[in-house]
């Protein structure tokens, strides 16, 4: 057994089943739904992704909150007094201040528990693409690297993390701030479909447009090999309440030859900013990420 824990949020949107079979420890972001506060469990025990994107449909506004520092000392405080140290890997600096909590936390837990290290890492990455993240580590520390290995291996496989989503409620982007008012109404008459993407910085932001959901997913598939996916590496499909459209890009996976594929709904943190509709591909690939500007 390793002499640390891996921590990760819950807006990874991995299943379940795997991270617990990983051994990954989650921390549930709380979001608020039509006045009510839940949790965003892995296993959503406290409102199902169906009930919440059909929320969503009838008109009803999400939001969302940073995790405190307070938070993070709780979830991390059995297992420094437990003698183990803690990495954690935080979705992008540029989405959330969690982040930043988490810094201020681990400062706090390093000087209240002498002789332990608390490592954070902004994982410049969100849902499934933060899953990826995570996946990868508790190989990395299965297979027996220290916490100073696993620390400097994350750090490299960030900037090779592959994230493209297609949002289809472009209002939802609009109140994000991704996209402009008009353009999300010239958008929705014109059914055209924002492709974003993940900066090296972390930053989200649009990148291209495809005219319809079809050509949007054949840009994915054409993104494989732009970006030279690592062969072999598992393929994530996150989807916000459109299981047809991800077994659609499966299928051109699969017909591509790549059978090692992971399905899975995006969380309601995540679709709260996406809105339902929305399809992603994210891949481990050999060149990196786009730059910005």
């Amino acid at each position: 057994m390793s002499s640390y824990e891996i921590f990760v949020d819950s807006t990874t949107d991995l299943p379940a089943a795997m991270a617990d079979e990983l051994r990954l420890h989650v921390i549930p972001y709380i979001y608020t739904l039509d006045g009510k506060d839940y949790h965003n469990y892995l296993d959503y025990r406290e409102l199902s992704v169906k009930d919440f994107y059909n929320a969503l449909r009838d008109g009803k506004m999400a939001t969302t909150t940073q995790v405190t520092a307070h938070r993070y000392l709780e979830a991390w405080k059995p297992f420094l007094e437990d003698g183990k140290d803690i990495i954690y890997m935080c979705l992008s600096s540029l989405l959330s201040k969690s982040y930043d909590q988490s810094l201020i936390a681990a400062r706090e837990a390093e000087e209240t528990y002498p002789g332990r290290r608390v490592i954070s890492i902004d994982s410049k990455s969100a849902c499934m693409g933060q899953g990826l993240l995570a996946v990868k580590a508790a190989r990395a520390r299965n297979a027996g690297k220290s916490l100073e290995e696993l620390a400097a291996h994350i750090e490299e496989v960030i900037p090779k993390i592959q994230q493209w989503i297609m949002a289809d409620d472009l209002n939802h982007l609009k109140r994000g701030g991704r996209i402009s008012g008009a353009k999300a109404v010239i958008g929705t008459m014109l059914n055209v479909k924002p492709i974003l993407t993940f900066f090296d910085t972390g930053r989200l932001a649009p990148v291209g447009k495809a005219r319809g959901r079809s050509k949007a997913l054949a840009l994915f598939v054409e993104y494989l090999d732009k970006y030279d996916y690592v062969k072999d590496e598992t393929i994530y499909i996150p989807h916000s309440d459109v299981p047809e459209l991800a077994q659609q890009l499966k299928d051109m996976l699969i017909e591509k030859g790549i059978t090692d594929i992971v399905v899975n709904e995006i969380g309601p943190v995540i679709g709260a900013h996406t809105g339902p509709g929305t399809v992603a591909l994210m891949f481990l690939g050999n060149g990196e990420r786009e730059k910005e500007e």
